[in-house]
C-alpha cells in the first residue's frame, strides 16, 4: 500500500515538473505582453455572463433550439460549478504565483486556488453543448475554448494541466447534458 502511495505521489511530481517546464517555456516567449493583452480580452468572454449569449443569438433564429441549449447550458452548469468548487477547495493546488517563488501573475485570480480552470471548464462546457446541437458551429467553438483556456496560462494564473482537467471536465459535463436533453 505505502509503495503504491509512493508510485503515485513521483507521478504527481513528475507530472508538476513537466506542468512548471511548460509555464516557464510560456512566460519566456518574445511577445509575451502581445498574449498578455490577447490573453485578457480572450479570457474575459469566459467570464459567466457571456455564457447566456449563445441562447439569446440563438433566439430569433429558433425559438425553441434556443430554449434546448438554454436547458442544456443551465444543467450542465448546475453541475459543473459544484464540481469545480469541490476540486478546487478539496485538492488545494496554488496558484502560479504561490507555487513559484519570484513569480507575480497578469491579473488578478478571482479565488485562491488553480486546479482545475473554471474558465475553461465553462468555455469547453459551452463550446460541446452549442457544437452538439450545431455540429457546424465545433470548429470556431473549440477553438475559441482552447484559446480561452492558453490565455489563463499565459496570464499566469493557471498551470497546463489545470487546462487541461478543466476543459475535459467542462466537456465531460457538457456530453452529459447532452445526453439528459436529447
Amino acid at each position: 500500500m505505502k509503495q503504491d502511495r509512493s508510485h503515485v505521489l513521483s507521478l504527481l511530481h513528475y507530472i508538476h515538473q513537466g506542468d512548471v517546464l511548460t509555464f516557464n517555456w510560456c512566460m519566456r516567449r518574445k511577445r509575451r505582453q502581445l498574449f498578455t493583452s490577447a490573453g485578457r480580452l480572450i479570457s474575459k468572454t469566459a467570464d459567466g455572463p457571456w455564457y447566456l449569449l449563445p441562447p439569446l443569438i440563438l433566439w430569433p433564429l429558433d425559438p425553441g433550439l434556443a430554449l434546448q441549449l438554454l436547458g442544456i447550458l443551465a444543467l450542465g452548469f448546475a453541475l459543473e460549478r459544484p464540481l469545480y468548487t469541490i476540486l478546487k477547495k478539496g485538492l488545494r493546488r496554488n496558484r502560479p504565483a504561490q507555487a513559484l517563488p519570484g513569480f507575480q501573475s497578469f491579473v488578478a485570480p478571482a479565488d485562491q486556488f488553480s486546479f482545475p480552470s473554471g474558465h475553461t471548464s465553462g468555455a469547453f462546457l459551452v463550446a460541446t453543448a452549442v457544437a452538439g446541437l450545431l455540429p457546424e458551429l465545433a470548429p470556431p467553438l473549440f477553438a475559441w475554448a482552447t484559446l480561452v483556456g492558453l490565455s489563463r496560462v499565459f496570464l499566469g494564473v493557471h498551470f497546463p494541466t489545470d487546462i487541461v482537467a478543466g476543459g475535459a471536465m467542462g466537456s465531460g459535463i457538457a456530453l452529459l447534458a447532452l445526453g439528459a436533453h436529447l
